[in-house]
């Protein structure tokens, strides 16, 4: 069974740098990237495919689709830096599995930095004890962070959201939001973590994503939008598909599946370098020599 499980995987690979060989599909990867760049851009989607096994079940135009737009906006595939991710989905519609792109909170901020609009930006997670208070009106917020207790601060329980940023012009915007404000929007927005069936990043990354969606509130509501940031927020938590299309995937109708991180205790041993498909690679490095 092992034997049959490691073919399979390694027939879905070669499959899709076969289809990466295409003449159309080398040209759609030039048009974004140029030849130059080719190999490495190649390189990231195999390392990214070789580290989720549920990823390399995906379409191909969907997994490359979602690659070249985050390439296109000169963002990281990877999951240290957390730019951006392509998450496999079971669309159940259609009956195969699908790629989506989804954007982290350090990509949006990446984006708001690059464009040269913003002199500050930052969102923080406040814990219990912290706040004192938070103005709406005037967005005035007084916070006594435990800056001389961190490791106790990593630990306590978190009550609320706040997000900021300012422009090189002086306007200056803040927001704040409880935790309880952040779990009704996830239950609102996300019928995957209303269901708790726990394949959602809201389940596995709650902060994380609360930190991306106050950054999503505050820069689309009050911020400047360079055209790489309206095409973050266009195009984040869609499925493209091959002919141009778009899927807003968070229904009941997909299922996320995504690998449970290893914790401390269960690693044993040094974590390793992305195992990589060096025959997929020298194949890719064909293409655009």
């Amino acid at each position: 069974m092992a034997v049959n499980n490691s073919l399979a995987t390694k027939t879905q690979r070669l499959g899709l740098t076969a289809y990466l060989t295409q003449d159309a599909v080398k040209q759609q990867i030039n048009n974004v990237i140029g030849g130059k760049d080719g190999q490495r851009f190649i390189s990231a989607i195999i390392s990214a495919v070789n580290t989720n096994p549920a990823l390399q079940e995906c379409t191909n135009p969907s997994i490359l689709s979602g690659a070249l737009l985050g390439e296109s906006l000169k963002l990281s595939p990877s999951p240290q830096l957390g730019h951006y991710y392509l998450v496999p989905f079971n669309d159940n519609k259609r009956g195969i599995k699908v790629a989506q792109f989804q954007i982290g909170y350090k990509g949006y901020i990446q984006l708001a930095i690059r464009s040269g609009q913003y002199k500050k930006i930052n969102v923080l997670a406040i814990k219990e004890g912290e706040l004192d208070y938070f103005d709406p009106l005037n967005e005035d917020i007084q916070v006594n962070l435990m800056i001389d207790k961190w490791d106790e601060r990593e630990q306590a329980q978190t009550i609320g959201y706040y997000a900021m940023f300012e422009l090189n012009n002086g306007f200056r915007k803040a927001l704040y939001w409880s935790k309880k404000q952040m779990e009704s929007h996830a239950l609102k927005y996300s019928k995957g973590y209303a269901a708790k069936k726990g394949y959602t990043f809201w389940e596995k990354d709650f902060d994380g994503m609360a930190y991306k969606t106050m950054i999503r509130q505050l820069i689309s509501k009050w911020g400047i939008m360079s055209i790489e940031l309206q095409n973050a927020f266009d195009n984040d938590m869609a499925v493209i598909h091959e002919d141009g299309t778009k899927d807003y995937v968070d229904t009941e109708d997909y299922v996320v599946e995504v690998e449970e991180p290893k914790t401390k205790e269960q690693t044993t041993e040094q974590p390793k370098e992305p195992q990589q498909d060096v025959q997929a690679i020298d194949a890719a490095a064909a293409l655009f020599s």
